[in-house]
């Protein structure tokens, strides 16, 4: 007797199953997740063809990604992809997942950005990964011009990858920058320069969830004793790459904004406005280097593109 092969339901009822225990209320969402991804259907055509017989050659695609979570491996290098304000980026383990809590600097970067004066704005993603923040920046300030500089040179591959197959080659490139390091001269001047930073402290490297701390990228998450290392090495080396009357732009960790705060102010620059995350925490800054100059006026002159 031959037997009939299972639906995508009977699959997904059984995948949820497995899953549950590791994964509680999520795993609904995670078994959905992986179903969509290795059968290449969207929510709605997933729904519409749930009650369809599973393809054979996905059984042991799926059993493997299965394996993959049970072993820890976060969803989103399971699947490869992860979306962020609006679009999925490629995403593997040698880049942090982009979470929503960085949202908050890229709204603060956003706001002024439309506000700034200077035209075809020069913007440079600091310790960029998977480019979320310097692409993102680019899709909703549609005359800036995004670099995104990273030390991993595997981070930049996918940031890469991540800007052609979004179409933003034209307006956002992707070099190697080391942000403990002063940038050479001919990267010229920045109106702003952003950065969600490694800002992980020590101690708190030893009890994060095994998920990020075996997962990913412990080069995007060591900040340090204090988790400041890169914020007082971005302030050093990057203030005098961004024009007088620009800015600098921080995400950072929960509680580090009194301490962030005060490098800036040390370094000359001026607080414009505070973030929070969705969540109510504190999470992202963005502050003036300098004036801009003025004609007789009182008018702001633009710079020349450097």
């Amino acid at each position: 007797m031959v037997t009939a092969p299972e639906t995508f339901q009977q699959v997904f009822r059984e995948m949820c199953r497995v899953l549950e225990p590791q994964e509680g209320d999520q795993a609904v969402f995670v078994s959905r997740q992986l179903l969509m991804r290795a059968s290449g259907k969207s929510a709605t055509s997933l729904l519409r063809d749930m009650r369809q017989p599973l393809p054979e050659h996905l059984d042991k695609k799926l059993a493997g990604m299965v394996y993959r979570i049970m072993q820890g491996e976060p969803l989103a290098y399971v699947l490869g992809q992860w979306d962020f304000y609006g679009m999925t980026f490629l995403v593997t383990p040698d880049t942090l997942i982009p979470r929503d809590d960085t949202t908050a600097v890229v709204d603060l970067a956003v706001k002024r950005l439309k506000l700034y004066p200077q035209h075809r704005p020069r913007v440079l993603d600091l310790c960029c990964g998977t480019g979320c923040i310097g692409i993102a920046l680019a899709s909703q300030v549609p005359d800036a011009r995004v670099t995104c500089g990273d030390i991993s040179m595997d981070a930049l591959a996918v940031c890469k990858r991540n800007i052609q197959r979004l179409g933003y080659a034209g307006r956002v490139n992707a070099l190697q920058m080391d942000a403990k390091k002063p940038p050479d001269s001919f990267f010229g001047l920045y109106d702003l320069v952003i950065s969600n930073p490694p800002y992980v402290t020590d101690q708190e490297m030893t009890q994060l969830d095994a998920s990020v701390r075996n997962w990913e990228p412990h080069l995007a998450l060591e900040g340090g004793a204090d988790g400041l290392d890169f914020y007082r090495e971005i302030i050093r080396n990057f203030t005098d790459r961004i024009h007088p009357g620009g800015y600098l732009a921080f995400e950072f960790g929960m509680g580090q904004g009194p301490a962030v705060e005060k490098l800036l102010l040390d370094a000359g620059y001026t607080i414009e406005q505070w973030a929070d995350d969705s969540g109510g925490i504190q999470r992202a800054v963005i502050a003036r280097h300098g004036e801009p100059e003025r004609d007789e006026a009182g008018r702001i002159v633009p710079h020349s593109q450097s």
